[in-house]
């Protein structure tokens, strides 16, 4: 097969050879490795790669993953890392409005007339710079026979990935894994793997999330070796019983490569005691159907308790394949007849932030610091719950979010703000996805892989469909999708207050940005059809978040105010070296001659970029303290 960069225009090409999502469950060797946290099935690709950088599609160089192309002249970046940090092209951060907008006029595949494709709307676009990267490796022992896979875990826009001279596959979907098989292609030594990056497709329409715009591998890649016989995908649903103290476990399991062996499944309590264990001959589907767990410790923000499963695969012989550990709580989260959101049959208050991913020197491709520093600050502040605005986060935040009883509202990648909002005003006449049929399968995909890769979370309570990207036939089908996958969870979505008429078909509650606590009474004093929560208030901006004490009345007054999510955890601010002054200085939005820019919007955090609190984090402190 040979790739096309026409892809770029069409919207219903947004995967080309790309192996489905699963879950994101780790697998090892045997124990040593898992205690050891490093499995000898992975091989990190991270580091120095060689690279060149194009303005645009037209001068890119088109055969550089060819191995007699001369890349002697290609430069030297580190992956991952961000293209604009690296100085090769304009930094720029914009809310609303899509970067290209002033510049170059376009509109949508098919949004204004069913029959226009708009051709070459990217694909010859003089603004969609493009990065070609190269890596040369060696496969390490520990991967030599085995089929192999190459997983990126976000790159932004739109790839295309090559080894040793032939077509791989091609991906959109920034923010979640994008995994495909090199088997084929792949040799023992001296591989030649390379990936063309463009800044812009129509995946560009469904990322326009409020932050800076970049580009480039901005989150690691590692290949991975997959066993002979290899658990490729679990779904685990422990339930809570009615009586809210007996747990009920149900996993599916799904094997690929040889079924002649056997799997034996263990379950533990925190202190090491079996609760479960099972011993099943090999097939492709193994399911485990309610197995009673009596008097078991329900998992909240006061007490993440969570069991240990093992999996450990066997082959024919008795030898061990692989181990596949995952932590697990049990936790119900449903709406009582009342419209209140419980949570373990208690009312459940959200004192929640939403969060961006951000490093002040490293941009979105954010370290695990980062990471760890923000659990820690969410404890010291009575945060006890996030929104992952607006794409998936990587894959140890959620983890993290288990071990430390933090509820999560899990975003798709999705916002497409500026198709239906212009200078504030309400038009959208080229809105997507809409109920345009060529854009359904696109956001679908990426509501399955969003389910799919995270499904097994304990902390999730709340998947959300997107971001500001008003309502359609689309969003009800993504809606409908969460509905037929996932009993466990409730669904959000707040952009359907625009399109009123279609809320008994999206989203278990009623979610609004902003909205006064005059106008928040008014909803809950007359008959609420649906509990309601802000996902986003109290816009933490300059000098702000004050009056905060208004919407924490609520609480008291209304269960069904269930809190909400402040906007947002962290400015968006980059260090830079200041040449005037020799001073490190913090940067904001329309400080890199960007424009158009939102400037200062970028800063709407609870605290500076360098994780520094502001103090409106004392009044966070304070009023979430209320309500532990």
């Amino acid at each position: 097969m040979q790739a096309t960069i026409n892809w770029l225009d069409n919207p219903e090409v947004f995967r080309v050879n790309q192996l489905p999502a699963h879950s994101d469950h780790p697998f090892y060797r045997d124990y040593r490795e898992w205690q050891k946290q490093n499995s000898s099935y992975q091989q990190s690709l991270n580091g120095q790669w060689r690279f060149h950088f194009s303005p645009n599609p037209m001068d890119r160089p088109k055969h550089f993953y060819e191995r007699s192309f001369d890349s002697s002249n290609f430069d030297s970046i580190s992956v991952p890392s961000e293209i604009e940090l690296n100085d090769y092209t304009q930094n720029q951060y914009t809310n609303i409005w899509y970067p290209w907008e002033g510049k170059i006029f376009r509109r949508p595949a098919y949004a204004l007339d069913p029959n226009d494709p708009e051709e070459g709307s990217f694909s010859q676009g003089k603004d969609n710079t493009v990065v070609s990267y190269i890596k040369q490796f060696d496969l390490k022992p520990a991967l030599l026979g085995k089929n192999v896979h190459i997983k990126f875990e976000g790159v932004e826009r739109a790839m295309y990935v090559w080894l040793n001279g032939h077509f791989v596959g091609y991906a959109e979907d920034s923010f979640t894994p994008s995994e495909f098989d090199l088997t084929p292609y792949i040799q023992a030594k001296d591989n030649l793997l390379a990936v063309e990056v463009f800044k812009h497709s129509t995946a560009s329409w469904l990322e326009d999330q409020d932050m800076f715009r970049f580009s480039g591998i901005f989150r690691s890649v590692e290949l991975l070796g997959i066993p002979e016989t290899h658990l490729n995908d679990m779904d685990l649903k422990p339930r809570v019983a009615d009586n809210y103290q007996d747990g009920i476990f149900n996993l599916k399991l799904h094997f690929t490569g040889k079924k002649t062996g056997s799997i034996h499944l263990l379950v533990k309590d925190v202190v090491g005691h079996t609760l479960l264990e099972k011993k099943e001959a090999l097939k492709e589907n193994i399911q485990i159907n309610d197995e009673k767990f009596e008097n078991v410790h329900l998992w909240d923000n006061h007490n993440p308790y969570l069991y240990q499963l093992l999996i450990e695969v066997y082959d024919e012989h008795q030898n061990l394949l692989e181990l596949v550990p995952f932590q697990f709580g049990f936790r119900r989260i449903e709406i009582s007849s009342e419209k209140v959101v419980l949570l373990n049959g208690k009312r459940l208050i959200i004192n929640g932030v939403n969060r961006h991913e951000w490093d002040d020197k490293r941009g979105r491709s954010v370290t695990m610091t980062d990471m760890t520093t923000d659990i820690n600050t969410f404890k010291e502040n009575n945060i006890n719950a996030v929104r992952t605005c607006h794409y998936p986060n990587q894959i140890p935040w959620y983890y993290l979010c288990d071990q430390n009883g933090i509820y999560v509202m899990a975003e798709n990648n999705l916002e497409s703000h500026g198709t239906w909002q212009k200078m504030g005003q309400t038009e959208p006449s080229y809105n997507v996805p809409g109920s345009i049929p060529q854009w359904k399968g696109a956001v679908i995909d990426r509501a399955r892989n969003n389910y799919e890769t995270f499904k097994n979370h304990t902390s999730i309570l709340f998947w959300s469909l997107g971001n500001e990207s008003y309502a359609g036939d689309n969003i009800i089908a993504m809606n409908e999708f969460y509905k037929s996958h996932d009993d466990t969870r409730l669904v959000h979505y707040e952009g359907v207050v625009h399109r009123p008429e279609l809320k008994d078909k999206i989203s278990d509650v009623e979610s609004c940005m902003y909205l006064p606590p005059k106008q928040v009474e008014e909803y809950l004093q007359n008959d609420p059809p649906k509990p309601f929560m802000e996902c986003e208030y109290m816009h933490d901006m300059g000098n702000s978040d004050g009056g905060m004490g208004s919407y924490i009345k609520l609480i008291d007054k209304y269960p069904q105010y269930m809190g909400g999510f402040i906007w947002d955890f962290i400015d968006q601010a980059l260090f830079v070296h200041d040449p005037v002054s020799g001073q490190d200085v913090l940067r904001y939005g329309g400080d890199f001659d960007d424009r158009h820019s939102d400037y200062e919007f970028s800063g709407d955090g609870l605290m500076f970029a360098d994780r520094t609190p502001k103090p409106a984090m004392q009044e966070v402190r304070y009023y979430y303290g209320l309500h532990k």
